[in-house]
């Protein structure tokens, strides 16, 4: 393994633990209690939600019937909260691989080291995109093993389907801080554009399945190409993480070129 990727991985390995713990107590926690949701229809059934505010609803994903094993994961775990956990976590690592030790200044002792500025950034993405990966596999593993001990009776594939879609949706968010990092050496300003595109593609894919006006806006946002496809539901929906994949592919190629024009001080 090259150098930089692994010393990355080194340097990233406590927060990736924490994430995974953090991740893994939040799905224990409202995993079990799916059990007693079962045993009351009348407040959690799907006629029950179907009370909530249009907009809440939205937001929520729709609001699934809670008492089925599939709608009440989608709706926990995988419509909002799994992947906003795991965003953040990206965007956090991403902001970590230049932005943060350029701030630092220790970003220039490693310019100084025999390797060309395109690989660095390759090679930070590449720790990027390894540490999301074994977050993604260990919370996968859990997520499957909570699934059957309450009785989810959900099929091991949709639970696949959806990982790997929150796992592109980070991938791709990550990259985002990275690329923003590279471009402008600042952490404050990677932080501020992530949040902006987590928040606004979010809202207008969830808001815009209704409202006419913001509709066509869904096609650009991040978030389109991993919910529209209803991974829980439907399984792997090939075509939206190809592009979702593609996307993170451009920030890559855009970081790798802003940081190689970009006077770092060196």
């Amino acid at each position: 393994m090259p150098v930089l990727v692994s010393k990355s991985l080194r340097d990233y390995r406590r927060a990736l633990v924490g994430w995974a713990i953090g991740i893994t107590a939040f799905c224990g926690m409202y995993l079990s209690f799916y059990p007693s949701m079962t045993r009351n229809p009348e407040v959690y059934g799907q006629a029950a939600l179907a009370k909530f505010p249009g907009a809440m609803r939205d937001l929520m994903g729709g609001m699934e019937d809670f008492t089925s094993g599939v709608g009440y994961l989608h709706s926990v775990v995988y419509q909002l909260f799994g992947p906003m956990l795991f965003v953040v976590c990206a965007a956090i690592l991403g902001n970590r691989a230049l932005a943060q030790p350029e701030e630092s200044g220790t970003l220039e002792l490693t310019l100084t080291l025999p390797i060309d500025r395109r690989r660095l950034v390759f090679e930070r993405f590449a720790a990027l995109a390894l540490g999301l990966l074994g977050l993604a596999v260990v919370t996968f593993l859990v997520v499957w093993a909570l699934t059957a001990a309450v009785g989810l009776n959900v099929a091991p594939d949709r639970i696949l389907a959806g990982h790997t879609g929150i796992l592109l949706l980070g991938l791709f968010f990550g990259t985002l801080a990275l690329t923003v990092g590279a471009a402008a050496g600042r952490r404050n300003i990677a932080m501020a554009v992530v949040g902006v595109a987590v928040v606004g593609g979010y809202v207008i894919e969830t808001l815009g399945r209704d409202v006419d006006a913001i509709a066509w806006l869904r096609w650009v946002s991040p978030f389109h190409y991993y919910l529209d496809g209803r991974p829980l539901h439907q399984g792997f929906p090939t075509g939206d993480y190809l592009i979702l994949a593609g996307a993170t592919v451009v920030l890559l190629l855009t970081a790798i070129l802003a940081f190689d024009r970009r006077d770092v001080g060196v």
